[in-house]
């Protein structure tokens, strides 16, 4: 039987006519999935899940990728795909075959939702990236239109996205997700137990960027490419990045603690290898160009808004 195409356009429409539509997300019990689900709920629109166990009703569907099965019904009037699957890069060092856990968990993952969104003729498949695209900037500011950088994150990023190729007619989002600021998980939510015990400080010598976003503006930033004719690389990420010292300044500020230490960065290589290199001593300045030109207002446009969010 032939499958009823709904456009990008047909959906962004949709969304603005405030009418609802359905949304399927994959890597929806972790950090972001949650509050984009919970967000998609208030404003109106029915949320589905897919999960690895066994599905518990609810909008709950199982799926196995490597086998390439997904639930009869899950995508039956879905009118969007949101894929924030993928297991966490960090803790851990990157052994040969960690890396190739990080990829098969992202890749093979995003070309079964792809194919699924052609089959089934989808409109929208919005897809789980990061700024490590664009590996170490180190001064150099960075929108959406620079070239992939160095090293194994920009690698495994360019692959994640290139996954998404079979989906065929639908409108693409890859959103390049940077630190995202939640007290509930994530990096933050990690260091802040540590700053308050007043052992936070900066990592290496503290000049590499980082590019962060509160979880409030990363699901609303979701939402609003889901709701507009936006397509292609998306930078999530706030207005304006800083370097890690003055993030490390900041949280101290935040929560009212000194934050004297420092860690150099041949420990952190020593102790986590090419992991700690890429993941605390590179940095990426990347600002939100196609998100700013498409229309999204930011709730957190500053570090110390995020930070009070968080």
């Amino acid at each position: 039987m032939a499958a009823f195409v709904v456009s990008g356009s047909a959906v962004a429409q949709r969304m603005r006519n405030d009418r609802g539509m359905r949304v399927l997300i994959a890597g929806a019990s972790g950090l972001i999935g949650s509050a984009l689900g919970e967000r998609l709920l208030g404003d109106g629109h029915e949320v589905r899940r897919l999960v690895r166990r066994e599905a518990r009703g609810g909008g709950e569907f199982r799926w196995d990728p490597p086998s390439g099965t997904i639930a009869e019904g899950a995508f039956e009037g879905v009118d969007a795909v949101v894929n924030l699957g993928g297991k966490p890069l960090f803790p851990g060092r990157w052994s040969a075959m960690r890396k190739q856990q990080l990829t098969d968990s992202r890749v093979e993952p995003t070309e079964v939702l792809a194919e699924a969104v052609a089959e089934h003729g989808v409109g929208v498949l919005v897809n789980a990236s990061a700024v490590g695209y664009y590996g170490h900037t180190h001064e150099s500011t960075v929108d959406e239109s620079a070239p992939r950088g160095d090293g194994f994150l920009a690698e495994l990023c360019e692959a994640w996205e290139a996954a998404t190729a079979p989906a065929g007619d639908a409108r693409v989002v890859n959103i390049r997700t940077g630190l995202v600021l939640s007290a509930k998980g994530g990096l933050y939510g990690t260091l802040r137990p540590l700053f308050q015990l007043c052992l936070g400080g900066r990592l290496g010598d503290g000049h590499q960027y980082m590019s962060w976003i509160s979880l409030e503006d990363e699901v609303g930033a979701i939402a609003h490419v889901l709701a507009n004719d936006v397509a292609g690389p998306v930078n999530l990420t706030g207005p304006a990045p800083v370097t890690n010292a003055e993030f490390t300044r900041a949280v101290g500020r935040a929560l009212h603690r000194p934050a004297p230490w420092w860690v150099p960065g041949i420990a952190l290589k020593a102790v986590l290898g090419q992991a700690g290199e890429e993941m605390a001593l590179f940095g990426q300045r990347a600002v939100p160009a196609a998100l700013e030109r498409s229309g999204y207002e930011f709730r957190h446009p500053t570090l110390d808004q995020a930070l009070a969010a968080a």
